[in-house]
């Protein structure tokens, strides 16, 4: 099967893309370092000539709450028109745990719009809401991380291994569309602020953590409104075994 992955240079697009071709796919890897710019559409139609299955594995940059969804909005509008154009038949998006459940994150309010436009889209699709990556903690630590000191809300998350979400992602979009598929997650709870100090003292950091709810995180995201629903698909790595990746 033809497959393209768009975010391909990413973190999880990349693994995707690496377990694709591993089961003998061809893969379009898309991305503006690649000539591919979602945002304008310039080379979007040839990328996708021949292309049967598209996974939308990107990012956007930091922003407010409208920058966000307007840039997710303008990346999801051309993707999908281009899609329907060359004749995708699948369309599948990475999207996160819990997005709909919390008020005031502006990157989740854009997520929700590229969720809105992924469902009300020409292209059959499947949603995929996957839980907070192993590295996630290290890299919230890092957004404030000043003269070794760094301040981090105190999240419970169930975190997932990137490779893991890679592995999911291949295997669900060449298959059938299903539409919003079940939770997916890592097999543990954790703390985020003690992941970060697992994360850093794995890669020899000494930083100091001060756990707070006035930073990006506010007590909105508190309790367990980040965690998977019932059912859950349970993703195999834990956090320990990540970790010993790092050394």
């Amino acid at each position: 099967m033809r497959v393209a992955v768009a975010g391909a240079t990413g973190n999880i697009g990349s693994h995707t893309a690496a377990v694709l071709e591993r089961h003998g796919h061809e893969v379009v890897r898309i991305s503006r370092s690649l000539g591919v710019d979602l945002v304008s559409g310039e080379g979007l139609d040839a990328a996708l000539n021949g292309v049967d299955a598209v996974v939308d594995a990107t990012n956007a940059p930091v922003g407010d709450s409208a920058a966000t969804a307007e840039y997710f909005g303008a990346t999801t509008r051309n993707l999908l028109a281009a899609e329907a154009r060359a004749g995708v038949r699948h369309h599948v998006l990475l999207s996160i745990v819990g997005i709909h459940d919390v008020d005031g994150n502006a990157h989740y309010a854009g997520k929700r719009t590229q969720e809105r436009l992924v469902g009300e889209g020409p292209v059959p699709w499947t949603i995929v809401p996957v839980t907070q990556f192993h590295d996630f903690a290290a890299m919230v630590a890092g957004w404030t991380e000043q003269d070794g000191v760094a301040a981090i809300a105190p999240l419970l998350v169930q975190p997932i291994a990137p490779a893991d979400v890679g592995e999911i992602l291949a295997e669900l979009v060449v298959g059938e569309p299903q539409g919003r598929y079940t939770d997916v997650a890592g097999p543990e709870t954790q703390d985020l602020v003690d992941m970060a100090r697992r994360t850093h003292q794995a890669l020899g950091r000494d930083v100091r953590l001060v756990p707070t709810w006035s930073g990006v995180f506010d007590a909105r995201m508190a309790g367990e409104v980040l965690l998977p629903g019932e059912g859950a698909r349970i993703a195999p790595t834990t956090f320990d075994e990540w970790l010993r990746t790092l050394v």
